[in-house]
């Protein structure tokens, strides 16, 4: 069926639904199978309802459903991919089709990540009043069946939710109705998907005009209080965010102050003047939603696109908090799920561009100081997938080291860790620098580095013992002690903890002795694993009831 599988290549494809017959027709089919996100939501600190304010991305770029669209990934050469995962809170997947279902990639990534996906429920102009008119001007019945099938649909193929934008004016029946749907909407999404969120774009006022107000007022209120949330317009000044504070009250952090990259209209600020609007959101105390990020990419050209978008990234980083894993194992390749190559074991496997963001795994923070430090992409190497992270800094003057924050933790340590890294030195370097982890914890009277009657370390700092060899049983998961090749160097440690919570996880290059100049060293990152023993000596489950279907041998 075309709506499941590429018409010219047969592969599977994400797809849409157009219009409310195909909504209302709707239901799980046997080739659905390839759209089901396989994974879940990776839990993360703080979680989505504390009271700090979030950011929102909302990706729109040509229409979308383009190259993301296949499922088992294309030959794409320089794709869009987005990687800041740590610096958002949620990912809206956005398209002018009435019903936007996100491609299975997206979801799979950012789940991967923790990070909750949106699709995008959107009806405009003539048809959409028709539309609206339709399902909303009659009875509560046909409300009630659009609801609930945006709820199955969200169950079904395991994103997170939904982004409501009615861009249409709506008669006085139907207007009188959009609450108690979106009311029905918000509670059936809440008890078909954990953490379940519906969050309304603000087009529509109470009386049913289609007016974009840029802020939270008495005219657009009614439907924010029936939801999880209100994604303003861009045209804001100071004066709509001190008013939307003051009537958002205790649900400030619900309020996602548009942000429009490609600064269309009077804005603050959009490109690489992004900062002074979430400066001006922030001081304010309200969440953003950035909207068409891929502004980098579209507007700036696809050669230079990872630079660019680790510069954009980087000027907003004051204004993004970030967020900390909160679960072991923790295991990353860094590759972005896109690549001109593909490597296994440091090995060239295959040469030419792919792209699947399925693929992708977890992402770290991208640490960034002017002159002193750079983290980023190199897609020329890698040990395991189509990328590596490259690590560029300096050691000052006088310094024996530089720790490179790469993760931060939250959660109870595990009274022993193992942790591997896979690492190669790039360009002409001093034989005296080394590279090890390092693991800080969070103060505490009782935090001890292996038995009780060793001392506290200072500032909680831990360096893991190194490994010249796995322990015995643990030969095969550890094998990456001794296994480095290809000019990649490979690394195992242990540390023993008691009664401490992990903080941050940091690369650490050191040299050998102070020096009055300063040390420039380029490292690349190819595995990085945190392990926690008692997990890792368990016996692993064995699959069962393994089957194949859908096959196309080549």
């Amino acid at each position: 069926p075309a709506r499941y599988f590429d018409i010219s290549t047969t592969e599977p494809i994400s797809f849409f639904l157009s219009g409310l017959e195909e909504l209302l027709s709707w239901k799980p089919d046997i080739n659905d199978e390839f759209n089901i996100s396989s994974v879940p939501l990776a839990e993360r600190q703080p979680p989505l309802h504390s009271k700090r304010p979030r950011t929102l991305v909302c990706h729109d770029m040509r229409g979308g459903y383009i190259e993301d669209r296949f499922i088992q990934g294309s030959a794409t050469r320089n794709p869009y991919v987005f990687y800041h995962w740590r610096y958002i809170d949620i990912f809206v997947y956005f398209s002018h089709h009435t019903v936007t279902i996100p491609p299975v990639c997206w979801t799979n990534a950012a789940h991967r990540n923790g990070v909750p996906v949106l699709g995008t429920f959107i009806t405009e102009w003539t048809d959409g009043e028709k539309l609206c008119e339709a399902f909303l001007a009659g009875g509560e019945e046909s409300y009630r069946a659009v609801s609930e099938q945006l709820a199955r649909i969200a169950r079904h193929y395991r994103f997170d939710g939904w982004l409501i934008n009615l861009e249409n004016t709506l008669s006085a029946a139907a207007v009188r109705n959009l609450p108690h749907f979106l009311r029905h909407l918000t509670a059936e999404v809440h008890s078909a998907v954990p953490g379940g969120l519906v969050i309304w774009y603000d087009s529509i006022l109470q009386n049913g005009a289609l007016r974009w107000q840029n802020e939270l007022n008495e005219e657009n209120r009614v439907f924010f209080d029936f939801c999880d949330g209100l994604f303003t317009n861009y045209n804001w000044k100071e004066e709509h965010l001190e008013r939307t504070r003051r009537l958002a009250g205790q649900r400030h952090v619900d309020v996602y102050v548009g942000v429009d990259v490609f600064a269309r209209g009077e804005v603050i600020g959009g490109g690489f003047d992004t900062d002074k609007s979430l400066r001006l959101i922030r001081q304010h105390g309200l969440s953003a939603a950035i909207f068409a990020p891929g502004w980098v990419y579209e507007h700036l050209g696809e050669e230079n696109f990872l630079q660019n978008e680790n510069k954009f990234w980087g000027l907003l980083a004051d204004y993004l908090p970030t967020h900390s894993i909160c679960q072991l194992p923790l295991a990353t390749s860094f590759s972005l799920g896109m690549g001109t190559s593909r490597f296994l074991e440091g090995k060239e496997e295959e040469a030419g561009p792919w792209y699947d963001l399925s693929a992708q795994e977890i992402q770290p923070l991208y640490p960034e100081r002017k002159g002193h430090l750079s983290t980023s992409c190199c897609l020329q190497d890698a040990w395991c997938g189509g990328s590596s992270l490259r690590v560029q800094g300096t050691i000052p003057p006088g310094e024996e080291h530089m720790a490179v924050r790469l993760f931060s933790l939250q959660m109870p340590a595990p009274p022993k860790l193992f942790l591997t890294l896979l690492y190669k030195m790039e360009g002409p370097h001093p034989d005296n620098l080394s590279v090890s982890l390092e693991l800080t914890t969070w103060d505490s009277g009782t935090c001890h580095e292996g038995n009780i009657t060793s001392l506290p370390e200072p500032n909680g700092r831990h360096h893991p013992r190194f490994l010249p060899a796995p322990p015995p049983g643990l030969a095969k998961l550890l094998a990456a002690c001794n296994r480095g090749s290809n000019g990649w160097t490979s690394r195992c440690y242990e540390l023993a903890l008691q009664d401490c919570s992990l903080r941050d996880l940091s690369l650490l290059v050191s040299r050998h002795q102070p020096s009055p100049q300063e040390t420039p060293f380029t490292c690349l990152l190819g595995e990085l694993r945190v392990l926690d023993k008692g997990n890792v000596e368990a016996s692993q489950p064995q699959v069962e009831n393994l089957a194949a279907s859908q096959l196309w041998w080549q």
